[in-house]
């Protein structure tokens, strides 16, 4: 077999620099253009990626440039290619079986009656992936080629690619048991009958030209699934012994990447008749040494997938040096991750400082950094000197520079004491908040934001460009203010918002006007199939110069007689959907961010806004993914966010969002953050966790969602009054608040007005059926 490259990446941003997949799917969603003219498009992205990477210095005829291009989800296709997909679309298989783009995104978005797969957080990232549905009936059977396709693609253009597929025991562990599976049935356990499947899967891109394959086995690191480390470790052992034995396949790598992988899972895989073995070493230290290392390559994961900073590449050399101790056959230079989650270039950004931009590095300049690092281990250390003294140099200013430590703001946080982090009792609140607010029962609202029109997006981008002065432009935003509060009283909603008409992101708005932040042009990042976007970079110290939501917060409620919310958001969200500064412990920054928010907070309270959304969708995605880790970051994230809301006086309702968030696994967590109300998704998981809710003990307001607002389905009557009978028939019915599952932002305005038409109308019945007048 071809030995495996010095260096190489496990993955690219595969969304194009300008978003040119996402224009080019969305326009065919829209029916606009064809399926040949996206088949073009994607094409077209692909080659420029190759050729783009080895640009860079990667090879093009020795598998270090991978093939991990996705129209939408690589668990999905993953999914997909061994014909994974539920009863419910099997209309839109092809007459010989075969699953192809049409049934992938319908399985990803819904269709009519038809509910799209279920949609979690990727490990601890803020990417989403769609969860497969695996039962005892699920027929698995190879049925796309559309991976040998792209390897033969590129194969025909000179490039012998390392095709890269989400390996069996991780497709599985993600997976959720069908309707139809019985208790207790665990997609694990049909590890025996899918093997035979990959092993096909292999055969084909062995055929199409591939002489490696990677595997991507992140479950193997992870303590938080169902599955516990010891039992994927078995799965691992068996699937690499079978997959290892078969004749007609490539070179296998199996790569471990968003944590240390376990050290059952860490023998299984030195054990197995596989070829290499990818290591993050930026989350997760080298390991100890043990048995069958010997004919075997180690991908040093030591450049970082998942941030943007140029990073240490003295310290990622000794890294390396010391994985060569463990007796490897071969040691290569790898990133951590794929780079999926970063954005494509630094060059792209002309308006950063330039200052700030010597310390950062995109896709691209980790794809270098890494050529770096194999240059090295071909030709010794002395060949790369140059390149990692200006690595040095540039951490060193990094560290040294204005901004990146305030004395002002350190010594604030420095004062804090336990008084600081928490509010009054809870009961005193409810009298108060009843008092002040004079509710209905079952509360309807929303998440806070409302359509992001095109209309919206050009007078944001008119103003951006000097085209549309201030005036104008605080007007606009008025006027489709005043338009969003007259559609909610016109749809009967009783709690409003003001539809954030000028934020471009909740997060990077809020960047933009706290100091210690700076925010990119194109650094845009997958999100979810066609959805990015454009992480923040907290480089410094964080405070609040001025009120920020104030203004607009006060105009729309001069325009109702309804509680309008005021809407931020949190400490963690901001931080886990921002590049943040890695020189002190996350708690710390997290603090800072509190504090900066405590501030907005009170001015709100003084300009009469009697409720306040402080967003936490992201708590549950930065729970490490070690258990041993997880007490603590728990411990400050909950304190981060106490510390934002606990000036708050008692009459003042405080709301928190999450999405997607496994409310079971860290329900201590949300009640600790002591809002009063907390609404969750729940729709496209059709209510699961409001039995997590009922028997956890939850006292709090709560509004698990009734609306998908990521499928353009419109949910019927019917639909939201199941998820309301059932969420009433299990919570006391004053805790019950009720809401879509996330922001409207996405959406357009057609399908958001007859959807939440819908959900008041299911409202009205549920209160009827239950005997309350409003």
């Amino acid at each position: 077999m071809t030995a495996f490259p010095a260096g190489t990446i496990l993955g690219y941003p595969r969304i194009g620099r300008r978003r040119e997949l996402k224009r080019a799917v969305e326009a065919h969603w829209a029916g606009t253009t064809d399926e040949a003219t996206l088949e073009r498009t994607a094409t077209e992205l692909r080659r420029t990626t190759r050729e783009r990477l080895a640009g860079l210095g990667l090879g093009r005829d020795d598998s270090s440039i991978p093939e991990s291009f996705s129209y939408y989800d690589q668990v999905l296709d993953a999914a997909a290619t061994v014909g994974a997909l539920p009863e419910r679309f099997a209309a839109l298989r092809d007459q010989d079986g075969g699953i192809g783009l049409r049934a992938l995104f319908t399985a990803a978005r819904g269709e009519g009656e038809n509910a799209p797969l279920e949609m979690t957080k990727w490990f601890d990232t803020n990417y989403h992936y769609l969860v497969p549905e695996i039962g005892q009936e699920t027929v698995f059977a190879l049925s796309s080629d559309r991976l040998a396709r792209q390897v033969a693609e590129a194969k025909a253009d000179g490039f012998t690619v390392r095709p890269v597929v989400v390996g069996p025991v991780t497709l599985l562990a993600l997976a959720k048991a069908t309707d139809a599976a019985p208790a207790g049935f665990s997609p694990l356990s049909r590890l025996e009958d899918l093997l035979p499947v990959y092993a096909e899967l292999l055969a084909s891109l062995r055929a199409a030209g591939a002489d490696w394959v990677q595997l991507d086995e992140p479950a193997l690191v992870s303590e938080s699934l169902e599955s516990t480390p010891a039992e994927l470790a078995v799965a691992a052992e068996r699937a690499y012994a079978v997959l290892g034995a078969a004749a007609d396949r490539p070179a296998i790598l199996v790569a471990a990447g968003y944590a240390q992988l376990s050290p059952e899972a860490w023998r299984a895989l030195a054990a197995a008749p596989i070829e290499a073995i990818a290591l993050d070493l930026t989350r997760g230290g080298v390991p100890e040494r043990v048995d069958g290392l010997a004919g075997k390559t180690l991908v040093g994961g030591t450049v970082d997938g998942r941030n943007i900073w140029r990073g240490d590449l003295d310290a990622a050399w000794q890294k390396l040096e010391r994985l060569g101790g463990l007796g490897a056959a071969a040691i290569a230079a790898g990133t951590s991750t794929s780079l999926q989650h970063v954005p494509h270039d630094v060059a792209d950004e002309p308006g950063l400082d330039p200052r700030l931009a010597s310390w950062l590095a995109f896709a691209d300049q980790k794809t270098a950094q890494v050529v770096t690092l194999a240059a090295g281990l071909r030709d010794g250390r002395a060949a790369i000197e140059g390149e990692v003294a200006a690595a040095s140099a540039a951490l060193a200013d990094r560290l040294s520079a204005p901004g990146v430590r305030d004395g002002a703001v350190r010594a604030r946080a420095a004062a804090l004491t336990e008084a600081d982090f928490g509010r009054g009792d809870y009961a005193d609140r409810v009298a108060a908040q009843e008092t002040a607010l004079d509710l209905p029962v079952l509360p309807t609202t929303t998440i806070g934001s409302f359509p992001q029109t095109g209309e919206i997006r050009r007078a944001r981008a008119g103003h951006g460009r000097g085209e549309i002065d201030a005036a104008a432009y605080q007007q606009f935003l008025r006027d489709e203010i005043a338009r969003v509060i007259d559609l909610q009283e016109d749809l009967g909603l009783d709690v409003l918002v003001h539809g954030e008409a000028e934020r471009n992101d909740m997060v990077q708005y809020f960047a933009e006007n706290l100091d210690g932040f700076a925010v990119t042009a194109n650094g845009w990042v997958q999100s979810y199939g066609s959805r990015a976007t454009r992480p923040s970079i907290l480089w410094g110290d964080v405070s609040r110069p001025a009120p920020i939501t104030v203004d607009w917060s006060s105009f729309a409620q001069s325009l109702t007689d309804k509680p309008v919310k005021g809407m931020l958001t949190g400490p963690v969200t901001i931080l886990a959907w921002s590049f943040v500064r890695d020189d002190q412990p996350l708690a710390e920054t997290a603090n800072q961010v509190g504090l900066a928010l405590r501030d907005e907070i009170a001015d709100l309270e003084a300009a009469g806004i009697g409720i306040i959304q402080v967003d936490e969708p992201a708590l549950r995605e930065l729970l490490p993914l070690k258990q041993s880790d997880q007490p603590a970051y728990l411990d400050w994230s909950v304190r981060s966010f106490r510390l934002a809301t606990a000036g708050a006086a008692d009459a003042t309702q405080v709301h928190t969002h999450l999405c997607y968030s496994e409310f079971a696994v860290v329900i201590d967590a949300i009640a600790a953050l002591d809002a009063d109300v907390t609404s969750i998704e729940a729709a496209r998981s059709r209510g699961e966790v409001i039995g997590d809710i009922a028997t956890s003990g939850f006292t709090h307001g709560v509004g698990p969602g009734v609306y998908d607002i990521h499928s353009p389905r419109v949910p019927s009557v019917d639909e939201v009054a199941g998820l309301l009978d059932r969420a009433v028939a299990e919570l006391p019915l004053r805790q019950v608040w009720v809401n879509p599952d996330c922001g409207l932002k996405t959406r357009g305005y057609d399908e958001t007005v007859d959807s939440l038409r819908n959900l008041v109308d299911a409202t009205r019945l549920i209160r009827e059926k239950t005997g309350v007048t409003v």
